[in-house]
């Protein structure tokens, strides 16, 4: 027997499991019983594409057995089975990456939490919620040996060669004293029910039932029986019309490991040159790895219904990967690799056909329950609009269901609502990027925008700044930040007053220029300022600051330095009273004090704070 220490995140689960969380409990059967299947299914697989395999005897199955005098629950399964390293590498570790994320995400909350110990894979663990002992017995299909690992949570297990005649595993849990609901036939047969109804492979579980006594006057006996407690069928194959609301929601809790409901689902059924079947659905909860590089794919694929892979990043794009979901294909290879799903023209079909129809679907409901859709739009938005950059193909429809914040609405908008609500005259579609929502509705930049009552969005997602500059136009409509340079020439100005004011501040600007020459790449009459003395926009080639930082973020550190543009505002007092100053050292400090005062407005971070600290002490000392 051999003495093993569990990984330190593993003894920190365990520490969770058994003491904060105490409703919910009912996920652990849920959990062992999606292990089976998945077992079950990983020897299927290798009975049809192996050689090794094919001869094996093998009868896909799981059974459930109570023993109400030992105080034991063994969940059995066929399938592929474990060895020694298995077991240490299965039961002993969380291998999978961002483990200690996931674990400063458990916060005790049961219904949170259940829903991010199915989707993390650490399943099994939740069995201590209920046993304060567990053994795992089982023989890896092949393999001569059996093992038999034991845990009572703690620091540590054991595991120790062992006699099983079968491959496959059989878990066995110790119930404790306060868990013996569990225990009861009729609860664990609701669970199995509930959670684990559409497992594909039969649940067989045994039964006490009543059976009468064709004496008349004589009463019947109880006898215990072996009886399959599931439907056993593949859901995603039956007819749309012989499947319930109900059950839709219970095969999504089964293959997402979600406690919750899902916000819709669309059920497919191709036939033709292509055959093939999918179900997708959008979760009302964010699959706690949505905003990780190594997220999980949320499809599981099929062929034939034979489960072939649940870790294909390919099924679908990443800006849809909060999906979840069945394909099942007809004509593929069982024994398809990960290259040949990269370029498989059947499955780059079915690719293109399920995005349409994710994206269709998420229409209809945004056109049919707009409420609904900006709960869903809430979680997912920001992930939606990466599609902007990658999936040209299907932009247009990205565009339709996006949502923003605008300067004249409370709620969110759409670029259609925005379009049927523009100005006679109003040629494009203006918005501005920023972190800051509260710092984007009183930009000096809209100043003008507003006073004239055009809408601008507010973009203040990380994503923006990378994607919408990528979107030219919506609906042949042009869509233009107004940090733009060249933005001046849509806003309506007077022009007589404007060529007043160009030829009066000539002569301040060309200082101006040369005082700020190391810092700006132009001084310049602004359009769009009302109340504001000054702020900062980019020549339309180049990148603003909030692209700038982004590109930053993603690495490009040796980008060279943009120069932007400072323009100033000729109504206002500060820059009429500086046309008439003489002092050369004023006209400088005032200078640079505009300039950062344009940068912090923009979010800029100041790098030496004791120059403004200077400059405006000599100005105060002046001014008294």
């Amino acid at each position: 027997m051999a003495k093993h220490r569990f990984q330190t995140e593993v003894t920190q689960l365990l520490n969770l499991m058994i003491n904060s969380l105490y409703s919910n409990k009912e996920i652990f059967l849920r959990e062992l019983i999606s292990n089976a299947s998945d077992a079950l299914d990983k020897l299927n697989f290798l009975t049809l594409t192996d050689e090794n395999f094919k001869n094996l005897k093998y009868e896909p199955k799981i059974d459930i057995s109570i023993n109400k005098d030992a105080k034991t629950i063994t969940i059995s399964d066929s399938g592929i089975g474990m060895n020694e390293e298995d077991m240490i590498n299965n039961l002993g570790t969380i291998a999978k990456s961002g483990t200690k994320s996931f674990l400063e995400n458990l916060s005790g909350d049961a219904k949170k939490d259940s829903m991010l110990i199915g989707q993390f894979g650490v399943g099994f663990y939740s069995a201590f919620m209920v046993a304060d002992k567990i053994e795992v017995l089982s023989k890896k299909a092949n393999d001569d040996s059996a093992y038999l690992w034991i845990s009572s949570a703690g620091n540590d297990y054991t595991i120790k060669k062992a006699a099983k005649e079968t491959h496959g595993t059989s878990i066995i849990l110790y119930i404790k004293e306060d868990e013996q609901e569990f225990l009861n036939d009729y609860k664990v047969e609701s669970i199995i029910t509930k959670y684990s109804n559409h497992i594909q492979f039969p649940i067989h579980m045994n039964k006490e039932e009543y059976v009468p006594n064709e004496e008349e006057g004589k009463d019947g006996t109880y006898e215990t029986k072996n009886v399959q407690i599931n439907r056993a069928s593949a859901l995603w194959r039956l007819p749309k019309t012989k499947i319930t609301d109900d059950e839709y929601k219970d095969f999504y809790k089964q293959i997402s490991h979600d406690s919750s409901d899902p916000i819709l689902w669309t059920h497919t059924k191709a036939e033709g040159s292509t055959e093939y079947t999918t179900l997708f659905y959008i979760p009302s909860t964010a699959p706690f790895d949505l905003f990780r590089m190594d997220y999980q794919s949320g499809v599981k694929l099929y062929v034939k219904r034979v489960f072939i892979s649940d870790s294909e990043k390919e099924l679908l794009p990443p800006y849809l990967r909060f999906v979840r979901g069945i394909i099942d294909a007809e004509d593929l290879p069982l024994n398809v690799s990960r290259e040949i799903l990269q370029q498989n023209k059947i499955l780059n079909t079915i690719k293109k056909s399920s995005i349409k129809k994710i994206l269709g679907e998420l229409k209809k409901l945004m056109d049919s329950d707009k409420e609904k859709y900006l709960e869903l739009y809430k979680i997912f938005g920001k992930v939606l609009k990466e599609g902007l950059y990658s999936d040209f193909e299907n932009r247009d429809s990205i565009l339709e269901l996006l949502l923003f914040k605008s300067s004249k609405r409370d709620s969110l908008v759409s670029l259609k609502e925005y379009k049927e609500s523009m100005q006679k005259e109003q040629k494009s579609i203006y918005y501005i990027t920023g972190e800051n929502e509260n710092m984007l509705r009183n930009s000096p930049l809209i100043e003008k925008f507003k006073k004239q009552d055009i809408e601008v969005l507010l973009l203040d997602d990380e994503v923006d700044a990378i994607v919408i500059p990528m979107v030219h136009e919506f609906d042949k409509t042009p869509l233009k930040p107004v940090n733009n340079s060249n933005i001046d020439e849509e806003i309506k100005n007077d022009e007589k007053t404007s060529e007043k004011n160009s030829q009066k501040f000539a002569p301040l600007i060309v200082k101006m220029r040369e005082i700020l020459k190391d810092e700006v790449k132009d001084v310049k009459i602004s359009n769009r300022l009302d109340d504001s003395p000054s702020c900062l926009v980019y020549d339309k080639d180049d990148p603003d600051f909030q692209m700038q930082q982004m590109l930053k973020q993603m690495g490009q550190d040796n980008l060279p330095k943009v120069k932007p543009i400072l323009e100033i505002n000729a109504e206002h007092e500060i820059l009429n009273k500086l046309l008439k100053q003489d002092n050369v050292a004023i006209l400088n400090d005032v200078s640079f004090l505009l300039l950062d005062e344009a940068r912090m407005k923009e979010g800029m971070k100041i790098e030496d704070m004791t120059k403004i600290e200077k400059r405006l002490n000599s100005l105060i000392s002046k001014a008294l």
